[in-house]
């Protein structure tokens, strides 16, 4: 299965919530997709189908393809304490995700777009590889020739804010530093992560 780049907000739609962020689209049409999205009736769910979903909007969300997403969980379950709560926090430590946060990109895509394009440095060395976990006291920043890129520029101006105590940024050297693994309650995600571990576990 290839990386999906259609549209977002039929994404969003079909899981009920905004899960790229902002939308105006979304907020116009809330409702599930397709023809009879608005009066379609609900059908009971279930318990499959909703652990099934919830992986799916982690997936979604993070950006991340199926053996990618199951490659995770299991470095998330061979480690000690809430397999769940370990799953969240890999996915907040990936690069791509760091990017994101620190207002450097737009969206997660963006972000994944400038970590593959070679434009973000780890401790002044310049890592290509979104998936690559940031530890604490790693500092994330932009390299030096890319500073000026338009879309790090509109981004840094737009998005930066200072949100997450995980992170720390430097606007004047435009660096992050990733503090620390976030708590699941810092975790602005809402995902339900006892049930994707449920679904793994059958």
């Amino acid at each position: 299965m290839a990386r999906y780049t259609g549209p977002t907000t039929k994404i969003s739609r079909r899981f009920g919530e905004p899960i790229y962020g902002t939308d105006k689209s979304y907020e116009k049409k809330s409702y599930p997709p397709g023809m009879h999205g608005k009066n379609k009736r609900h059908k009971k769910v279930s318990e499959y189908g909703l652990q099934l979903a919830e992986k799916q909007k982690a997936k979604y969300t993070y950006g991340l393809l199926e053996r990618q997403f199951a490659n995770l969980f299991e470095r998330a379950s061979r480690r000690k304490g809430v397999t769940g709560e370990i799953l969240l926090q890999l996915l907040e430590s990936r690069l791509d995700n760091v990017v994101y946060r620190l207002g450097i990109a737009p969206s997660r895509a963006a972000a994944r777009q400038l970590v593959s394009h070679c434009h973000i440095v780890v401790n002044g060395e310049v890592v290509n590889i979104p998936s690559y976990t940031v530890r604490p006291s790693d500092l994330i920043g932009v390299r030096e020739k890319s500073k000026s890129l338009q879309v790090i520029v509109d981004s840094l101006s737009v998005n930066h804010r200072s949100r997450y105590s995980w992170l720390e940024w430097d606007e004047k050297a435009m660096v992050g530093k990733f503090l620390n693994v976030p708590e699941r309650t810092d975790i602005p995600e809402n995902i339900r992560e006892q049930l994707i571990v449920e679904l793994y576990s059958k």
